[in-house]
């Protein structure tokens, strides 16, 4: 299934103005879409059918009645779900709700665009490395630093770099050794862009996890490996993106971990035997 919903959804914000509106009408009223005709989605977007029948051959690569079909598809499979913005005039029940049903939404679109073989390359080099390195500035920083922690788990030599001049000179000092992975939603942010460009020119395996969408990030990367959180207008780097995030790294975490297994549970239970010294016993006196 080509999951077209998902991926119109979670690349909105990237598009120009023209293919957000097509977009938009396809993700808000994809009951309706599977009805129309070219001409009549261009009119309710006000776009011309030629950008239309664009958008359309950049989604799927094929035209709208094909467009329309793997809508239809998604609908009929019940894979559609219709995301909700939270508005000035919602009481806590319904913003439980719509916070809830966002969550839930991110990480069943982001289980639809994740490619199990970019899974595949991105362990097959964070196996072969020595050192694994997380990047993440911002929100994305106590992301990277939960990703170093859980993989130093599985007996890695692992670290998270947050700050950004520490990470642009951690960079260049990582070398064909070294598989670094950056974390960024929207994949344009000024220093991860350029301390992953650093790894790469400095001979490192370079992975990151970020939106669908096309980004400056993803120009100097080996692997991508995708998510599908929508931000919207009053929730900009909302939980849900960063949930999606840590999707994407508990897959790489159980995936790596089956690829060296014995290795894995030996340095589990080691991890498990050293933290449980640093907890209290059960009963208190």
């Amino acid at each position: 299934m080509d999951f077209v919903l998902a991926r119109l959804k979670a690349s909105l914000l990237e598009m120009p103005p023209a293919a957000r509106r097509i977009a938009t009408v396809m993700t808000t009223a994809p009951e309706k879409v599977i009805r129309m005709s070219v001409s009549e989605l261009a009119g309710i977007a006000e776009v011309s059918e030629g950008s239309v029948i664009g958008l359309c051959q950049q989604v799927i690569g094929k035209g709208f009645p094909e467009l329309k079909i793997a809508i239809a598809q998604e609908i009929a499979a019940g894979q559609s779900l219709l995301h909700e913005d939270v508005v000035a005039t919602d009481d806590s029940a319904t913003i439980a709700r719509k916070i809830g049903s966002s969550h839930a939404l991110a990480i069943e679109d982001t289980l639809k665009v994740l490619d199990p073989a970019a899974v595949d390359r991105a362990v097959g080099f964070m196996a072969a490395a020595s050192r694994l390195e997380f990047f993440g500035v911002g929100t994305a920083a106590p992301i990277a630093d939960d990703a170093a922690s859980r993989f130093l788990r599985l007996g890695i030599p692992t670290k998270s770099v947050t700050d950004s001049h520490n990470q642009a000179v951690s960079a260049a000092f990582t070398g064909p050794g070294v598989a670094t992975i950056t974390i960024s939603h929207s994949g344009r942010t000024r220093e991860t862009i350029a301390s992953t460009r650093i790894a790469r020119q400095s001979g490192a395996r370079t992975i990151c996890i970020t939106n669908y969408g096309k980004s400056p990030l993803q120009q100097h990367c080996d692997v991508v490996l995708y998510t599908a959180a929508q931000e919207t207008k009053y929730r900009m780097e909302a939980l849900s993106s960063r949930i999606a995030q840590m999707v994407v790294i508990d897959v790489l975490y159980a995936r790596l971990a089956t690829e060296r297994w014995s290795q894995a549970l030996d340095a589990i239970k080691l991890s498990y035997d050293i933290l449980s010294t640093k907890r209290t016993d059960s009963a208190l006196d």
